[in-house]
């Protein structure tokens, strides 16, 4: 499909900073196929925009003055939001990321990064990928793995801890392919492995399991 004819994504920015919100809303309008349909600078207002407006990706600090941003995701699942989270944030401590992925966001950015790979990022989630830091995520993971008894999960065979692995890293099927020199249509048949064994049918609901069910496999 032609890039002009791709759907609009639209966005949700919930930040308790007025300038910062501003300022980022005037950028992402100038993005082609990105629109800022309400900006929130409480979880309050935020949830209340969600039940009367279409969002597909949410913004989310976590630092939200009297309030912990953390509590967003699980409050908007509860009230049928089924759009993408991203966490926009200028510092996460692993088990704070950890709790995140596990309320099932999609990514976890952080604002010294650019804001054109913000954008980026915006689109990836929005497509269905995911977007995390690799070292955060190892970090969540092994704090998670300190606080949680092993488990006995399905073995997973090379390939899919192989595929999996780019998955944490944000990678698209097509350059999962070119990576490990395989068929686009390989990648997709070990993605759909992993789902079934993980019972999950999205790379964000994959990542969650695998963080909390099979750290020990990866």
């Amino acid at each position: 499909m032609p890039e002009a004819m791709e759907k609009t994504i639209a966005i949700l920015l919930l930040d308790d900073h007025a300038l910062f919100r501003e300022s980022l809303v005037r950028f992402l309008h100038a993005e082609p196929g990105l629109e800022v349909v309400a900006q929130c600078g409480s979880i309050e207002e935020a949830l209340r925009v969600l039940e009367r407006r279409q969002v597909d990706v949410v913004l989310l600090d976590l630092d939200l003055g009297k309030h912990n941003g953390t509590q967003f995701p699980s409050s908007a699942k509860q009230q049928g939001f089924g759009g993408k989270i991203l966490v926009v944030t200028a510092g996460v401590d692993q088990n704070q990321a950890a709790e995140l992925i596990h309320d099932g966001i999609s990514g976890i950015f952080m604002k010294h990064h650019s804001a054109a790979l913000l954008a980026q990022a915006i689109r990836d989630v929005a497509n269905g990928k995911v977007f995390f830091d690799q070292r955060l995520l190892q970090a969540a993971m092994a704090a998670t793995a300190r606080r949680t008894p092993p488990s006995r999960p399905e073995q997973f065979t090379p390939r899919e801890r192989q595929v999996l692995s780019f998955v944490f890293e944000g990678l698209a099927n097509k350059e999962i392919a070119g990576r490990i020199d395989v068929s686009e249509s390989s990648v997709k048949a070990t993605l759909q492995q992993l789902f079934a064994k993980t019972g999950t049918h999205t790379r964000a609901q994959l990542v969650r399991v695998a963080l909390e069910q099979h750290k020990h496999k990866i």
